[in-house]
């Protein structure tokens, strides 16, 4: 690993995809690169990891059959927080796949999941919990229903934005190819990003959406044309949403919107895959939004998207996207500046490979963990 200073460039991209013009800016790459360390095993095939609010001694651990469990100082819990196996099928790319804990959660104890019920379609819950250790199955109301036509790409992340809002993915409804034509139809919530206010039961549509009054198409649309989002966060320091979507064949992207937009990106699937149009050229990408970063299959197969780094315990870290591939087990990083990917760095030298890496995880003090599905979370820490 190199600690030498390295100039990085934020080229432009005309609408006919050809590299227009470049700036380049100082980026110092980090000097540390860190190192990984397990942080908890024995987990049956987590999906995701995430915290409380204000809660700096849990974290909470998806498990892809049903369960969400409690790590407390560092120690997995026996009993699951939440345990809804039973009404859940997981075969597949299906299964409870993310979780979201309201803004209120400490006084107010509601927390939101997204799973697959059994008959293969995506549905959004609301609980209620009794204490920060157990919740209250028999709480379960129905937030949101919508059929999946296939058995893949549910995305399956949600997250309360720094509006209050909840932001919820789903993918293109499955298959390959998108043989609905879901990415491009702004009719179906399939193949988008949903903008929900949760405050009213079960949920309304905030007026200031961009398709609301635009009939007929979905109102609770935020951002389209998606492939598969299966994992997106916002920046915890600018409020910038960034996007991690599964491509079809050859292509793998991360997508960027800042915080002062008002939605209605079109991220381009089905008419582009990355920044390749999809299925054959010609294509007019002018209307869309390009990746602002994106690898080929010669180099992994399915990107897991993961955070803008925002804690301490890594200064050189600060404002670097981390993301990994699934399938090569590589994790990566960016300085996100104004939504380009500047100097990036393979951290491979520092953190080895991680198999089947399903999401990233952030605790209450915005530290950074990796989740594997082969039952592992690992913490990034420091290698002195």
């Amino acid at each position: 690993m190199t600690t030498e200073r390295r100039w990085a460039r934020a080229c432009t991209v005309s609408a006919a995809l050809m590299v227009v013009g470049c700036d380049s800016t100082f980026v110092p790459p980090p000097a540390d690169g860190g190192a990984l360390e397990v942080f908890v095993q024995g987990l049956d095939q987590p999906v995701s990891m995430t915290a409380a609010p204000g809660d700096d001694s849990r974290v909470y651990v998806v498990e892809k059959p049903g369960r969400i469990r409690v790590v407390r100082d560092g120690e997995l819990q026996s009993a699951p927080f939440l345990d809804i196996a039973s009404v859940t099928a997981s075969a597949g790319e299906q299964g409870l796949l993310g979780l979201a804990f309201d803004p209120g959660f400490a006084s107010n104890r509601t927390f939101y999941v997204h799973h697959t019920d059994n008959g293969g379609d995506s549905r959004v819950l609301r609980f209620e919990a009794t204490g920060p250790e157990a919740a209250d199955p028999g709480s379960l109301e129905i937030v949101l229903e919508v059929d999946q036509p296939y058995s893949n790409h549910n995305g399956g992340d949600l997250a309360f934005g720094p509006d209050g809002m909840l932001y919820v993915a789903l993918g293109d409804g499955g298959s390959g190819g998108d043989p609905d034509g879901h990415g491009q139809n702004r009719q179906t919530v399939l193949g988008a990003i949903l903008r929900l206010d949760v405050s009213t039961a079960p949920y309304v549509v905030p007026p200031d959406n961009p398709f609301v009054g635009q009939p007929p198409f979905a109102p609770e649309i935020w951002a389209w044309g998606l492939r598969n989002p299966w994992r997106f966060s916002f920046d915890a320091s600018t409020g910038d949403l960034w996007i991690g979507d599964v491509g079809q064949g050859d292509v793998e992207e991360v997508s960027w919107q800042p915080s002062s937009s008002s939605g209605g990106e079109n991220y381009g699937w089905a008419r582009l895959e990355g920044s390749r149009c999809y299925p054959a050229d010609p294509c007019d990408p002018s209307d869309t939004v390009l990746p602002v970063y994106e690898y080929t299959h010669d180099d992994g197969c399915s990107v897991t998207g993961g955070y803008v780094y925002r804690g301490t315990a890594y200064p050189d870290f600060q404002g670097r996207y981390f993301f990994a591939d699934y399938c090569s087990g590589w994790i990566r990083s960016f300085f996100a500046d104004d939504g380009d990917a500047l100097d990036v760095f393979d951290h491979t030298d520092d953190f080895g490979t991680v198999p089947s890496i399903a999401s990233f995880g952030e605790d209450a003090a915005g530290e950074l963990y990796v989740v594997s599905m082969s039952g592992t979370i690992y913490r990034i820490t420091d290698p002195s």
